[in-house]
């Protein structure tokens, strides 16, 4: 027996599978884009880039681990209550970050106000968990937690560079916009640091990639 176990080959921490799980969220999954899932957070976090990275890294944890703890525990949850400890496991993960936050950038975690603590009613969170989590092994599902926290956060500092940059004239809260262009004339628009244009500016990504992606394009 233990000849046979030896020869039995496990499939590769990165296989296709694997990885295809880590790059589909950029584009053909991705969770606003393509299942216009987050879109609440996507119009509320993006004025600056700052909070939106942060914001993303957050979401990224968050769906990563949540993935990882209930694939792990996915046998023992009883069907009944499986939501139940589905938001436990995410409000647990979520006060975590949000701890952690208010510690080291507690200036950003201001910013970003109520909308760390409302990391739990996303949907993508939810959906990773009950879609993927609790029907695969622990790594695949922490992949695919990472892969989609990534590409949610991809969309969210694709809108808040633009917002930035023609909202107030930064990048990263530094003035790239010379002074020289100012003084010939030039004004930051202050419609791009309203929610309206952050929806716009997701209507034009959503555009963009349909645009350029023949497998999204409706037949």
């Amino acid at each position: 027996m233990s000849d046979i176990s030896k020869t039995k080959e496990r499939e590769p921490m990165f296989s296709a599978k694997v990885l295809k799980l880590l790059k589909n969220p950029f584009n053909l999954e991705n969770p606003i884009t393509v299942q216009v899932l987050g879109i609440c957070s996507a119009l509320a976090v993006t004025v600056q880039m700052k909070p939106a990275i942060v914001m993303a890294l957050s979401v990224t944890i968050v769906t990563a681990f949540s993935n990882l703890i209930i694939s792990s525990l996915r046998d023992t949850i009883p069907s009944r209550i499986r939501i139940i400890v589905q938001l436990v496991v995410v409000a647990a993960l979520v006060i975590i970050v949000d701890q952690v936050l208010k510690a080291y950038v507690y200036d950003v975690s201001k910013k970003l106000s109520v909308f760390v603590g409302l990391i739990i009613t996303n949907c993508i969170l939810m959906g990773r968990l009950e879609a993927y989590a609790m029907a695969n092994k622990p790594w695949p599902s922490f992949v695919d937690g990472f892969g989609n926290g990534l590409g949610y956060g991809l969309i969210l500092v694709i809108v808040a560079f633009f917002r930035e940059l023609l909202g107030s004239g930064k990048i990263y809260g530094f003035r790239v916009i010379p002074q020289a262009v100012y003084d010939s004339g030039y004004m930051d628009n202050g419609l791009m640091i309203l929610p309206p244009m952050a929806l716009i500016t997701i209507g034009v990504i959503i555009w963009v990639q349909r645009a350029r992606t023949p497998e999204l394009q409706e037949k």
